[in-house]
Parts: structure tokens; sequence; C-alpha cells
């Protein structure tokens, strides 16, 4: 294999276990990222020549190498495929009891650009880098190997492989992949579209904070829950089957509200869907005087971006006061952030500061991240990404 130099003293963050290497780090006078083709396997090292492991290199990336190993001569391929699959598979086992999770979850699990969610009998894969792409048929052939699933259905239509110079698809790998799909979750089951869904069909990085929940729920009769930017209900039809009275539902997507109101009318629960812009139904429920005991706010990143972040904030700012207008006194206010660009702090800041604008005192009850198969590394604060906080607004 060839070799990229890093240049003096960029060694460092490799050294402790981070797995990305970015352009303006990589001394191109001994290794001009030009010369070498998207995806191509290489060793890295330090500018002394000491090899620091083995990863892959994309010249048209900000991120130009993503490490695979610590071993100089473990490349990407079958047999490093099927170890680190094996191995997550392992762990999830551990952890779960029916196969409904997130097998893979890209560095958190040492494979940098793919995302495997394992729904049952059905398999969903995402690759976002052109070196994870180019062993798209050995990972195929492994998964079928490891799960024997009835479809595997790769999922590759997302922006950020135009970052990397590759096409947009969808298509089933094995199998045919059908429309929708049951998923199973803190004792219940959901039914997801597959296909037409976001990102990989379910947000299983959401569960243990829908939990949460709960006991909230069952101890307040006939609890009325507003349950915003909600896709196919995750928090919502799962509060209906703990005994909520009524769930509003609210969502820019018609489609995923077709399945918000499937999953949660089967618990007999009054079931409102509004279809639109969030902030403009948020602002419209709250001019009308709406108020909710339990509001979920579980918005799409804001901030995608790190030159995003005053935009971003703004964002989040509006959406928690108009979240916390509408949450009665005495109830709930869960709010949510999925972009790690928005550290914790933030987030908790921004509702305090907007419960003491309006007079109100907030309690916080429980502090959540993402789940166990959304694994962070812990030499990488970049896939820490989610942040849950439940707030009580006493009377």
């Amino acid at each position: 294999m060839e070799t990229v130099f890093l240049k003096k003293g960029e060694d460092r963050r490799l050294r402790v276990g981070h797995l990305w290497a970015f352009s303006n780090e990589i001394d191109t006078k001994r290794s001009p990222l030009s010369s070498f083709a998207p995806g191509q396997s290489v060793i890295v090292a330090d500018s002394g020549g000491r090899p620091l492991g083995a990863g892959y290199v994309n010249p048209a990336s900000l991120i130009a190498v993503r490490m695979v190993s610590r071993k100089a001569d473990e490349t990407l391929g079958p047999d490093l495929l099927r170890r680190r699959l094996a191995d997550a598979l392992s762990l999830r086992e551990r952890m779960f009891r029916r196969p409904f999770y997130r097998l893979c979850h890209g560095e958190g699990d040492f494979l940098p650009g793919l995302v495997v969610d394992r729904h049952g009998e059905h398999v969903v894969c995402q690759i976002t880098t052109a070196g994870m792409d180019a062993h798209t048929d050995e990972l195929v052939n492994v998964l079928d190997e490891l799960l024997h699933p009835s479809s595997l259905l790769l999922d590759n239509d997302v922006a950020s492989r135009d970052l990397e110079g590759l096409e947009r698809f969808q298509r089933a790998a094995l199998g045919d992949a059908p429309e929708e799909a049951s998923v199973e979750e803190n004792d219940m089951t959901y039914v997801i579209p597959l296909r037409g869904g976001q990102k990989t069909g379910w947000f299983y990085d959401q569960r243990r904070n829908r939990a949460a929940l709960t006991p909230f729920v069952r101890s307040t009769p006939g609890c009325r829950v507003l349950d915003a930017f909600c896709y196919a209900g995750g928090f919502g039809a799962l509060a209906a089957k703990n005994g909520a009275g009524s769930v509003s539902f609210l969502d820019a997507s018609a489609h995923a509200l077709s399945y918000a109101r499937r999953n949660a009318e089967q618990f007999g629960a009054d079931v409102e869907t509004l279809q639109g812009d969030a902030l403009s139904l948020l602002a419209d429920l709250r001019r009308d005087g709406r108020v909710f005991d339990i509001v979920c706010l579980d918005p799409p990143a804001f901030i995608k971006r790190k030159k995003d972040a005053r935009q971003g904030l703004e964002a989040y700012q509006r959406v928690n006061e108009l979240g916390l207008d509408l949450v009665r006194p005495g109830g709930m206010l869960m709010t949510c952030s999925c972009s790690h660009h928005l550290e914790a702090d933030a987030l908790r800041n921004l509702v305090t500061r907007a419960a003491g604008k309006r007079r109100r005192h907030a309690r916080l009850l429980f502090q959540g991240f993402q789940g166990p198969d959304h694994p962070i590394h812990p030499a990488m604060p970049e896939t820490a990404y989610l942040k849950t906080f439940l707030f009580h607004l006493p009377e």
C-alpha cells in the first residue's frame, strides 16, 4: 500500500484513537492527495514515517483519511468487515433480546462510513464514503452470512454521498425489501416506512429517552401529549400505549403522519395530526390557547455545519420557547437535539432562560443520550450527537 504522511504534530489525535485526518493535516509534498484514487486503502504515518495504522483516502473530501485499524497491514476488506460486524452483533445481542437495533454505527463501531439498522428480518444499510462504497459487495456478503436477512436495502440516497463524489440511489441488494416493516421497541410494535422513510427507517437512538416519559403518562389521567417533529410517532404512540387520552402529532411530512396515526390509534387514544412547518404550527397552537400535559420536541439537526451555529441556535431557541408555552402548569417538556454542534449545556441553558423569561420554574428530571446501539467513540466528540432533557414545569 501507498503511504499518507501527516504534517509534524498532526498525529496526536490519531494516537489517542480519533479516526479522521483532515486534508490540511496531510503533508501533501510527500503524499500529494491528487495522486490517490477515492476510496484507496493507505497506510497512515506520522511526519517521522512511523506507521499509525491503515485507512482509506478520498482526495476530494475535507476528511481526507478515515482510519480502519491501528495495524498498518490491516486494510478494509471482507476479513475486517466480518470481524468488526461480528463483534458489533455480539454486543447488540448482549443488550437486546430481539433483533431490532442499530447493528453498526460508523465510527462508534470502528467502521467509518457505514450504518446498518436491523429491523427484524429486514436490514437497511447506508454507505456514505468512497472507501466503504468500494466494498459494498463484500459487505452485503458478510451481512448475509451473519444475519441471513429476508431483505437488505441499500439506502444510499443521502446528501453526504455528494461530498464523496458518489451517486445517490436506493436498491435492494438481497431479497425484496418491502415498502414498510414492523419494529419492536419498549414492549410495543411500530409500523414504519422502510423504502420511503427517513434515514434508515427508524430512530432507535431515542429508545431509552422515549421510555423515560412513560411513568408520567401513566400517572396523568387523560394525559394530553404533543409529539412535534414526530416522524412515525415514536414518542406519541408509546404514550398512547401507556394510557394517554389524546395525542397530537406534528410533522412536515404527511407520509410520516399517516404512520404516526396508525401506530397510536391501535391503543384507543384520540389522535390529531397537524402537517406543515413546525414553527408555524406551534405558533398556531399557542395562539389558539392550546396546552398539553407533555410536549415532546425532537427536531432535525438545525446546526449541520459549524458555520450555521448562530442561525441554528436561534431556531432551537424559538422551538423551545414555543414548546414551553404549550406546557400546562405542572406538565412536562421533553426537548432533544441531534446536532453534535449544539452542546448539551447550550440546549439546557436556552430552556432555562426561556422559562426564566416567563417567570416559570423548571426542574430537570432526566438527561438522556443516544442509546447503546449508537456507541460513542471516546476519542471523537463528533459521535456524541444526541442529547435529551425532560423538564417538569410546576404550577
